[in-house]
């Protein structure tokens, strides 16, 4: 199975970025998983959208002068994923989502992403999933929409706390949003004791992947203490004829136990392990 490994810039969120770029590629990765997350990541949305095209040249070269290329572009708008969820009931507060949107696309295209990811919506209790899940999977759509007119493939994450917390309402968000892709990451479901099989119907609508350790009441441990059975998930991803990166997400952060890991050392351990069972396939 051929391979291309990518390194998320916000796993070592204590080095300046170009301090995180610089080792990004001294590890021997060539792409990079770029977080565009406000608040909390190197590069905030609100200053980098101010003028998208001028910011996502300027890092274009940045990372071009270190062998490096954009893999994604991954958008958040704040730490916590209510109060500008894609299907916020708040009508303003989704226009402005959308306008972010349509930047991170503009951003993408100039820091030459061909990828683009946001988190799928968030259930509001007050209205009811059936209300929450409708008002997500139209603004997934739009989405779909506008950055297949960009060029761009978009996908989702499933994740802790979203609307899509288990596989099957994952495939089911799929199932109501033709073109939708997913940025498919184990972890979340592993963590709430989902087994792989249970995850694996999922790798065909793969754009994207992230992998980290991860095992039961741990979005993520060190690769010692992990449960997920790559080799099967790298098989299946060979299967279904899956040709995008391979992403190695450890995050540091007090949040889900995330700030418990050697980053450097896990990410390489968990990128050489990857790296040689893909060479088997």
């Amino acid at each position: 199975m051929r391979t291309k490994f990518a390194c998320a810039d916000f796993t070592f969120p204590l080095l300046s970025h170009p301090h995180a770029l610089d080792l990004i590629a001294i590890l021997g990765f060539t792409g990079v998983d770029l977080g565009l997350f406000e608040q909390r990541s190197h590069l905030w949305p609100s200053k980098e959208f101010k003028n998208p095209v001028a910011s996502g040249r300027k890092l274009q070269r940045a990372l071009a002068d270190r062998g490096l290329v954009a893999a994604d572009v991954f958008l958040q708008m704040r730490p916590d994923f209510a109060p500008f969820a894609i299907n916020q009931p708040s009508a303003s507060r989704r226009r402005k989502a959308r306008d972010w949107f349509l930047r991170t696309l503009e951003y993408a295209a100039a820091v030459g992403s061909r990828h683009v990811t946001t988190l799928p919506g968030v259930l509001f209790t007050e209205e009811g999933r059936e209300a929450s899940l409708a008002r997500s999977a139209s603004e997934l759509a739009w989405r779909v929409a506008q950055s297949k007119a960009a060029g761009l493939v978009f996908g989702v994450e499933a994740h802790v706390g979203s609307i899509a917390a288990t596989p099957e309402e994952a495939a089911g968000l799929v199932r109501l949003v033709p073109g939708l892709t997913l940025t498919l990451d184990y972890t979340h479901f592993t963590r709430i004791g989902v087994p792989d099989d249970r995850i694996e119907p999922l790798v065909p609508h793969a754009s994207h992947v992230h992998t980290r350790g991860a095992c039961r009441g741990r979005l993520q441990c060190n690769f010692s203490q992990n449960t997920i059975y790559y080799p099967r998930m790298l098989a299946a991803l060979h299967r279904n004829g899956y040709r995008g990166w391979l992403g190695v997400e450890y995050i540091w952060m007090d949040w889900e136990h995330c700030n418990e890991s050697d980053n450097v050392s896990e990410t390489l351990v968990l990128r050489d392990f990857l790296r040689a069972t893909a060479a088997k396939l």
